[in-house]
């Protein structure tokens, strides 16, 4: 071989192996990154197909199949509901949805909207929350995680083997309660409050190990309630309460991605995606409670007289939080204000 062959010969093997470096360059930068979000209802439950499923699948898309998210429903990774926030921050699951409330204490801030009586309408209070969320908690009660989304559900209510009108209806009653400001309520008003996840709802009613629970109307016909019950308690006005949710990623695994694609996920979380959220669960409502109508159960409506009657009895549970806010340094009269403030604000 003369010495020019050879020179063409070595050129020709850098400029493949140039090319397949190329290759695996632009391999590497494509490849994709996979999230595990794991979250404690039924696949086939409003909040997984119609929340979870919708941002998954758009940053699937927006991403151009650079980001996958495996969906992980009814705690498929493990544990109990009230450990997804500690899997999100642990790295055991990349990203969660869960109730704020079932880690009572950890996030006392937050429950400011889970007082009794403090929500009109889901949309309103999802917007409230985000708002306080990122002037109040985002660096200080959840500086753990990288938060996607804030929001509550529509107006929670009773569902129970007994009419439910006063108050006083309540006592003896065991019922589940979805969260600390509604168990406190239920204690005031001479019920026992029972704390189970919504999932267990069912076996707890079929079993008569609960009297009744306490959620909206659309979570009923996944756990059967309006089989399992014939009375549903509704309120007039303001909702008797309602749970706080949150989509939370792992903080290192956010921070890991590219700049692109944390604008991916970026573009489909925020305040936009929350009050988006809120909205669809409460717009669930409808078809729910049509399924009780259908069953011919005994739907109560209180009036804004009779719902003034509840309000009054749960002043008890303002003052209590109040004093306990207080406790932790926390304003807590300055929080109720702040968000009946922004709940009136975006109320329509």
């Amino acid at each position: 071989m003369t010495y020019r062959r050879k020179l063409l010969g070595l050129a020709g093997a850098a400029a493949v192996a140039a090319l397949a470096t190329g290759f695996m360059t632009t391999s590497a930068l494509a490849q994709e990154v996979t999230l595990k979000l794991h979250q404690f209802l039924p696949a086939q439950a409003n909040v997984p197909k119609l929340i979870l499923d919708v941002w998954a699948d758009n940053v699937e898309k927006d991403s151009q199949g650079r980001i996958k998210v495996d969906r992980y429903p009814s705690m498929q990774l493990g544990g109990r509901p009230p450990e997804l926030m500690d899997q999100v921050v642990d790295g055991v699951a990349d990203i969660v949805w869960t109730v704020v409330g079932y880690t009572p204490g950890r996030f006392p801030s937050t429950e400011v909207f889970e007082l009794p009586f403090m929500m009109t309408n889901a949309r309103a209070v999802s917007h409230a929350y985000w708002d306080m969320f990122e002037k109040h908690w985002k660096d200080t009660d959840f500086k753990d995680v990288h938060i996607l989304g804030t929001w509550v559900h529509g107006p929670g209510m009773i569902h129970s083997n007994k009419p439910v009108e006063k108050p006083e209806d309540l006592q003896g009653m065991k019922i589940r309660g979805g969260s600390r400001s509604i168990n406190s309520l239920l204690t005031e008003l001479g019920a026992t409050p029972v704390g189970m996840p919504v999932p267990a709802v069912s076996e707890g009613l079929s079993k008569g190990v609960i009297d009744g629970t306490t959620i909206p109307w659309e979570v009923t016909p996944a756990l059967k309630v309006p089989e399992l019950v014939r009375n549903h308690t509704e309120f007039t006005g303001n909702a008797l309460y309602v749970l706080t949710f949150v989509l939370a990623m792992n903080k290192e695994k956010y921070e890991s991605l590219p700049d692109d694609l944390k604008k991916v996920i970026d573009d489909n979380s925020g305040l936009e995606f929350s009050v988006f959220a809120g909205g669809t669960q409460a717009d669930s409502d409808g078809p729910a409670r049509q399924i009780a109508v259908d069953l011919g159960n005994n739907i109560i409506t209180l009036d804004a007289e009779q719902t003034a009657v509840w309000k009054e009895a749960s002043q008890p549970i303002y003052d209590a939080w109040i004093a306990d806010m207080d406790s932790k340094g926390i304003d807590g009269q300055a929080l109720i204000d702040e968000a009946r403030m922004l709940i009136d604000k975006y109320t329509e």
